[in-house]
């Protein structure tokens, strides 16, 4: 049950914005919620900061208003959203990532279907990362007592228990198709449950039991030569329908839900809002599983058997070209799901030839996955970026050990769409080693992991051709980072300020050092651009008029203003300076850290209007040019233009001593320091 006190602070928090009519939508990120009001002037500060819980308030450009609550962020957001008097509020049930896909959905690249094509692949697949990953470490796990003789997994009689353990991972990769269904109809805005069901239908046990020729007597299976699978058509109301095992699918439900999208818009705009909810999921239903089932199933299956005897085919006539092109075909057939196809010809080549000649090649897709994965990781553990090191150690884990690249494609790769060109690189190596060199076949069905490559033959030249796929990959993404760096900004800017909130959280009400009476300053920062002194108290931002990041002061330069030089307040060693350009971190010889932030928020501007002549690791003596802003672009972007001279470890220091406001010339001094 949630506290009372915990409910009165969310009421609190609401009626301090002006009340739920005076609010739009309310978001949240690592440790703020963000509110879109309708008049921010009327929000209640004073009040606002008064509220048990809330570390600041602070005003953003437009009617945007944020407050800091620190890690408490989740569960405050919630209560709010859960009022009775929140009740409809308009992108309540949003994160703050749901907003910027949002926003990055209207500005889209020179080609916007591709972008789009991507998105819809990723928010189709990113909801089910947790159950994959848990799966694929199922996987993993029964990989290792595989490969160490405890469980044969491939076997057919296998003891209960561990048939059990299979239905632990498969519930999640059989029933991937009604779980995209309802992903991909709620990416499209309608009825995420209608998509599911449609889904749904085609793996119900009565669609299965038309397959059975001793059922019904109209069935006629056949069998696919080179696949060796079996294609069943029923006779329904007069109508060959073929049948198929739809578990795994995912190319299926992608098509149908984009067709289903059409079917049912069309539908609300025909029936009246009052009848909508029984008539437009009853006639969608009724129009598209019999479409399903005739159409979109048969084709995607259709697709996926011609592929795989198109690669028979090739591997007969080319098999150089088949080692290159396996692995350079995968990373597109596996979100679709058209790789399942290939798994057909794999037993059927063990069981009619007494070995595979695909999956050799398959592995040099899987570890250039796996490296890619390995690059992000190493990126997010040297940026600290917490979620994505958690998703990339789940995802690499899962990949290593158990042989699955679904949690790296759809929690990583398919967000960010700079992996794949490396990635492919990293295929293409591997692929050509293993051409060039006469190829890799086994014996077994496996999945390509660390544990199963002594299972290729030759193993040597398998291990050498996964190990470059791999380290090509990952050399790759980390060398040229996988984020543009409009999204390398965005991170860093989001780090800095939950560190920031979360460092306000943990020192509320520590009184900041005081230095002794006799402390003489042996240490000054110097006004990096001319304007007016003003304390940090006056600031408008929540982190720095705290003193969450130092004590220091702020810089506002003349109305006038238009492109200022940026100067080092110091001289000393520069050890941060992010690619938007607009924030300067320096460590002088007496281990003093200086930051210069130049304007608030100005990350979101993405590097627009600034400039820097010095780069991270330089020496820098004070009053050494570091850059320039364009002031006048900085304000017509709604932003404010104040400048931030802060000392990071200033309770690491004896005294930070401000200077009183008033007017500043650059290499005034500004800031008094005793080490």
């Amino acid at each position: 049950m949630t506290s009372a006190t915990t409910r009165d602070r969310a009421e609190e928090i609401v009626a301090a914005v002006g009340g739920p009519a005076n609010v739009l939508s309310l978001t949240h990120c690592a440790t703020r919620l963000r509110f879109e009001l309708k008049d921010a002037s009327v929000v209640d500060r004073a009040t606002l900061e008064k509220v048990p819980g809330v570390m600041g308030a602070v005003p953003q450009s437009g009617d945007r208003y944020q407050v800091v609550v620190g890690g408490a962020v989740q569960s405050v957001y919630t209560q709010i959203v859960n009022l009775p008097s929140m009740k409809g509020v308009g992108a309540a049930g949003q994160s703050d990532a749901d907003v910027k896909a949002a926003a990055r959905a209207k500005a889209r690249g020179k080609v916007a279907w591709l972008d789009a094509f991507f998105e819809y692949l990723s928010d189709s697949f990113r909801p089910l990362l947790g159950v994959l990953l848990g799966a694929s470490l199922i996987i993993a796990f029964t990989a290792v007592l595989d490969a160490l003789g405890v469980v044969d997994f491939r076997a057919a009689d296998k003891p209960a228990g561990w048939v059990f353990v299979d239905a632990m991972w498969r519930s999640v990769f059989y029933f991937l198709p009604i779980m995209v269904a309802y992903n991909a109809a709620k990416k499209l805005e309608i009825d995420p449950w209608v998509g599911a069901t449609v889904m749904g239908a085609l793996m119900t046990p009565n669609f299965i039991s038309l397959s059975d020729p001793t059922v019904f007597a109209d069935t006629v299976c056949t069998t696919n030569a080179t696949l060796g699978t079996d294609s069943c058509v029923a006779d329904v109301f007069g109508l060959p329908l073929q049948l198929n095992d739809y578990g795994g699918q995912v190319f299926v439900p992608l098509i149908m839900v984009a067709v289903l999208a059409v079917v049912y818009k069309m539908l609300k705009r025909v029936f009246p809002e009052n009848i909508q909810m029984v008539f437009v999921p009853f006639f969608s239903m009724v129009v598209m599983i019999p479409v399903t089932a005739f159409l979109i199933g048969p084709l995607g299956i259709w697709l996926g058997s011609g592929l795989g005897s198109g690669l028979a085919w090739l591997n007969g006539n080319a098999p150089i070209a088949f080692a290159i092109i396996i692995p350079l075909l995968y990373p597109f057939l596996v979100p679709l799901g058209l790789h399942w196809p290939l798994n057909a010809l794999m037993l059927m080549n063990i069981g009619t030839l007494g070995y595979d000649f695909i999956q050799g090649p398959m592995g040099a897709w899987n570890f250039a996955c796996f490296g890619a994965t390995a690059g992000v990781l190493f990126l997010s553990w040297r940026d600290k970026d917490v979620q994505m090191r958690q998703t990339a150690t789940g995802a690499l884990a899962a990949g290593l050990l158990g042989g699955i690249s679904e949690p790296s494609l759809y929690g990583i790769h398919l967000r960010y769409k700079r992996i794949y060109p490396r990635m492919l690189v990293g295929c293409l190596t591997g692929g050509l080693i293993i051409g060039i060199f006469g190829g890799v076949n086994t014996s077994i069905f496996a999945f390509t992991s660390l544990l199963t490559i002594p299972v290729f033959e030759p193993m040597a030249l398998y291990a050498i051709a996964v190990a470059a796929a791999f380290a090509v990959s990952m050399v790759l993404v980390v060398v040229s980072d996988y984020r543009t760096a409009e999204q390398k900004a965005e991170a860093a800017e989001a780090r800095l300020q939950a560190d920031a909130d979360r460092a306000l959280e943990a020192s509320a009400g520590a009184p900041a050092p005081t230095p002794p009476a006799d402390a003489a300053p042996t240490a000054t920062l110097l006004a990096p651009l001319a304007g007016t002194l003003v304390p940090l108290a006056e600031v408008k931002d929540a982190v720095f008029s705290s003193k969450a990041l130092g004590d220091g002061v702020g810089v506002v330069p003349a109305d006038d203003a238009a492109t200022l030089d940026v100067l080092a307040p110091v001289t000393g060693t520069l050890i941060t300076l992010p690619d938007s350009r607009h924030a300067y971190g320096i460590k002088t010889d007496d281990a003093v850290e200086v930051l210069v932030h130049v304007g608030i928020d100005t990350v979101n501007m993405a590097g627009d209007g600034f400039t820097s002549t010095v780069t991270k690791g330089d020496r820098v003596t004070a009053g050494q040019v570091l850059g320039t802003v364009d002031v006048a672009a900085v304000r017509a972007a709604g932003y404010d233009t104040t400048t931030l001279v802060t000392v990071i470890n200033t309770r690491a220091l004896t005294g930070v001593t401000p200077r009183p406001a008033g007017p500043v010339v650059p290499g005034d001094v500004v800031v008094d320091v005793v080490p």
